[in-house]
């Protein structure tokens, strides 16, 4: 399939419902071909402290109902599928996604809108039960749900759409307003949302996007006390420094991780083998979730190797905006040099090299180490790359006490046909969600998403980020005998 051409388009900033133009430009790159596609126009601080001065007056002044907020959103679900195409493009341009992942991306916005929606008409509060103390009899008390103000969304470059989409929509469903500070490699994303809630009719200052580097524009934002919240998705380092920065206002962190994968002895190898070929290498490796290190029972390990082997083998590298291929670039080719080096260093260190190694610019081709130590970069640390380790083990214990020991803590995965067995790694496995007889990867939008250890703090996912986005007021009321 041949691109269509492509129009060098330039965003500006977006605050108060006006755009903003800047003296500065930014260029946004075609991530497989190198090609600029598009600028942005880079913040001053003065425009970061406009975007959240209007955010403030906005929050304080907006009569939108739980409704209308709802009615607003759906609105904007049904516009971005009705883009789908255009939206899809975009990603697979901006981001170097396959067409394949860009159209699972928009799958999960559209369904992420419209949970938001949902949600914006279920906020509650709680009883509480004050007559029960003695002294209290006359006491009626209930808790409510009120929105925070202004909320600082700082969003990564891996997920552009869907990430802003899992701030923004549910930030905007409990009433709050939003500064939004998109990747500079990757903003074009966060301009389309902000589009389509505009056609969606969502009022002037409601939204507000900022953009620039993060060590400027992100520090801006985190010296302004008139946010009330951060929400940050990204490295655990960044992640460190907005917690320490943001002083005692909350902060919701999504942050890295370096997934396990166990395939015990009585797993379906086979399914085993496909799914954790098929989501070892979407988005490049470029995700918080992806499979990096997989467990594998000694018992099957040469079985399990070979199907692996035999699907990977089969996956198409290159273009992504090829309906065919299944992993594309990298987000650039020095993330792509760093990855090869670390496998570079790991085969040094005496790992052998399955599969993969090759690098072609920023397309790291898919990459499968066996005979690794965890000492080694490719597992200790998140390689969020095209690349995986495959690690024999002898006993269950012996797996569950290696996908433990690290600093992560986001998602694992179990492949076994014991349902007790699958319980014991519920229970056992140090992470914020276990799947079972399935990956890592696995995500659904409804679900509680966020880690522990360094993999962040909060929960994501609409109404789980909206207790986070709202604070639990107490109401006592003093009735009389």
């Amino acid at each position: 399939m041949e691109s269509a051409s492509i129009h060098l388009q330039h965003y500006r900033l977006y605050i108060n419902g006006e755009w903003i133009e800047t003296e500065e430009t930014i260029p946004v790159t075609h991530k497989y071909t190198g090609n600029v596609i598009a600028t942005i126009a880079k913040a001053s601080r003065q425009h970061v402290e406009d975007a959240v001065t209007h955010a403030l007056q906005t929050f304080r002044t907006s009569t939108l109902t739980p409704s209308e907020r709802s009615d607003i959103l759906l609105r904007a679900s049904q516009i971005a599928a009705e883009r789908r195409a255009e939206l899809e493009l975009s990603l697979v341009r901006e981001v170097g996604k396959t067409r394949k992942d860009a159209r699972g991306e928009l799958d999960r916005v559209i369904n992420t809108l419209r949970i938001s929606a949902e949600e914006a008409k279920r906020i509650s509060g709680e009883m509480v039960p004050l007559a029960a103390t003695p002294g209290s009899e006359n006491r009626l008390g209930f808790a409510i749900r009120v929105p925070k103000g202004v909320i600082g969304a700082i969003t990564p470059f891996n997920y552009p759409l869907l990430l802003s989409t899992h701030k923004v929509g549910p930030a905007l469903a409990a009433g709050n307003t939003i500064v939004l500070k998109p990747a500079t490699t990757t903003p074009i994303a966060s301009f389309l949302l902000v589009e389509i809630l505009e056609q969606a009719g969502l009022p002037k200052g409601h939204v507000n996007i900022v953009t620039g580097s993060g060590s400027q524009v992100g520090d801006w934002m985190l010296d302004d006390p008139r946010i009330a919240m951060y929400t940050f998705t990204g490295s655990a380092e960044v992640g460190t420094y907005i917690k320490q920065r943001s002083g005692l206002r909350p902060v919701a962190l999504e942050l890295g991780n370096n997934s396990p994968n166990i395939v015990h002895e009585d797993a379906d190898l086979a399914l085993a083998a496909k799914l954790i070929a098929q989501r070892s290498f979407h988005n490049a490796g470029q995700a918080c979730i992806a499979v990096q290190r997989i467990f594998v029972a000694e018992s099957v390990l040469d079985r399990f190797t070979d199907i692996y082997l035999e699907e990977v083998r089969a996956l198409q590298v290159g273009d992504p905006e090829h309906p065919d291929t299944d992993v594309g670039p990298m987000i650039s080719e020095a993330e792509a040099i760093r990855a090869e080096q670390w496998v570079q260093e790991a085969v040094g260190q005496g790992a052998e090299l399955l599969h993969g190694g090759k690098r072609e610019g920023a397309v790291l081709h898919p990459t499968v180490l066996t005979a690794t130590t965890p000492e080694m970069k490719v597992n200790c640390l998140e390689v969020f790359a095209p690349v995986v380790t495959i690690i024999p083990y002898h006993s269950i214990e012996e797996a569950f006490a290696a996908a433990n020991d690290s600093a992560y803590g986001l998602q694992a995965g179990i492949f076994t046909n014991d349902l007790n067995l699958a319980m014991r790694a519920a229970k056992t496995l140090e992470y914020g969600g276990v799947i079972i007889n399935d990956v890592s990867t696995y995500r659904n939008d409804v679900m509680p998403y966020g880690g522990i250890k360094n993999s962040g703090l909060g929960k994501e996912g609409p109404h789980y980020a909206i207790e986070e986005m709202t604070d639990l007021r107490m109401v006592v009321m003093n009735l009389k005998p």
